[in-house]
């Protein structure tokens, strides 16, 4: 009987260790045994210089978060121009965040000086998969065959009009050419008793810092048939200004007619998204993100968008701002991993029915906002003969742009370029020979 019981307290502490172990719960570990690590909490900084942004980042880091609750997300946004003399002094110190967000125009000088990461072999394969961005949104992200930057939104620019307004004029609709643009202006103005302007029949962007300006004139001047740089055909990879030319004495005569000579717009007028959303212009050329500060600002506002009105050619400006992982993040791998959590396709949704800007990823369905926004229409159409064109990838294209658009708020305010051919033509022809200037400085220049 004593072997017998020896055997049967073997075998029930056999069967004991085998239930154990099926439980998971082996009894406790041996002293010094490791535990599983925890993962180490993250902080990730993101810098924008688009401040109605900043929910739609608050939103994203809300979701992200609560999947990921090791990490913390600070957000910071400034006005443009603030944000991008903040780069230029943090970049190069790698004291920047560890996410900005910026165009790939104004980033060019950092990445050819090197202080910018291409993307990661991950990275790099999530923005490549079929017919989630354009050509145009990979052209504009490549230098010298490396891809920077993950497109996250867009500037597209179309014509807002009041409808009302148009209405009120016997208008129909929008104008379709660039010469109709300018007699509907003439018929929208309002004057007042003492002959001032109290509505403005179409708000030109006359000052504002930066390079803005020049933008704004780019697009008048790019449907006349020129731009700001063009590329040599003799030698690809130089530039020389496009607008010496009939077309830029053509746009620059088209904001000096309607300041001093047909009267549609003044400086003593507010501009811009302002006069739209107060009723002081009847239109003006902007991006999508007028459209969500429309619903905050002007709710009732009654107006719809066109496509840019034709002239000698016809097209519209795309200007994509990237996500970029600065050099000094302590974290890549994670703070990549929040740009591409950005995209999907929920965030994507929320950034355009609630800020306005026109996310790039063009394989989402954007129809739960767009159906019930139709000013959206304008911004997503598509035709042949509508010509996308966009900075070119070339460091010194930001000083052009600001140089110039000095020139022009200067030209703007010299009310004896009207009726002035040989003034306008000497105007245009100084600023463009500051232009090549600047490329020969750059050795990018060729006629």
């Amino acid at each position: 009987m004593r072997r017998l019981d020896q055997v049967v307290v073997c075998l029930v502490a056999v069967a004991l260790v085998a239930t154990m172990a099926i439980a998971g719960c082996a009894g406790p570990a041996p002293a010094g045994t490791p535990k599983a690590p925890a993962a180490q909490p993250i902080t990730l900084t993101i810098w924008g210089g688009y401040p109605e942004l900043e929910p739609f980042y608050k939103h994203v880091a809300q979701a992200y978060t609560a999947e990921h609750p090791n990490v913390k997300i600070e957000i910071l946004t400034h006005p443009l121009r603030e944000f991008e003399q903040k780069l230029s002094a943090t970049i190069p110190s790698d004291t920047a965040a560890d996410l900005i967000e910026i165009s790939m125009y104004a980033n060019q000088k950092f990445i050819e000086a090197g202080l910018i990461p291409e993307l990661p072999a991950n990275v790099k394969a999530y923005m490549e998969e079929k017919g989630r961005f354009s050509e145009f949104m990979h052209n504009n992200s490549t230098y010298k065959g490396k891809k920077y930057g993950l497109p996250l939104f867009m500037g597209r620019t179309v014509l807002y009009w009041n409808t009302e307004m148009f209405k009120e004029a016997g208008l129909s609709g929008p104008p379709e050419t660039m010469a109709q643009m300018a007699e509907y202006a003439k018929k929208l103005a309002k004057f007042d008793a003492s002959n001032n302007m109290t509505r403005s029949g179409h708000s030109l962007r006359l000052s504002g810092q930066g390079s803005g300006v020049a933008e704004k004139w780019w697009f008048v001047l790019y449907p006349m048939g020129g731009s700001i740089v063009e590329e040599s055909k003799a030698t690809p990879g130089k530039y020389h200004a496009g607008y010496n030319n009939d077309a830029g004495r053509n746009a620059l005569k088209y904001y000096i007619d309607a300041l001093y000579k047909d009267n549609w717009d003044s400086h003593s007028l507010k501009h811009d998204a302002e006069a739209f959303e107060l009723e002081q212009t009847a239109m003006f050329f902007r991006e999508s993100w007028v459209i969500g500060d429309i619903a905050k600002k002007a709710p009732d506002l009654k107006y719809d968008t066109a496509p840019v009105p034709k002239d000698a050619r016809w097209g519209r400006i795309t200007n994509p701002v990237n996500l970029y992982v600065t050099r000094g993040c302590k974290n890549p791998e994670a703070a990549w991993d929040l740009a591409m959590y950005m995209l999907k396709p929920e965030h994507l949704l929320w950034l355009l029915d609630n800020v306005g800007w026109l996310p790039c990823r063009q394989d989402v369905d954007y129809t739960p906002v767009t159906s019930k926004k139709p000013q959206f229409a304008a911004f997503m159409m598509t035709d042949a003969n509508y010509q996308e064109y966009g900075y070119p990838v070339i460091a010194p294209f930001d000083e052009i742009s600001t140089k110039l658009a000095e020139r022009l708020v200067a030209a703007f305010l010299d009310k004896s370029l009207a009726d002035n051919s040989a003034g306008i033509a000497k105007a245009i022809e100084d600023a463009a020979k500051e232009t090549d200037d600047i490329l020969k400085k750059a050795d990018l220049y060729a006629d």
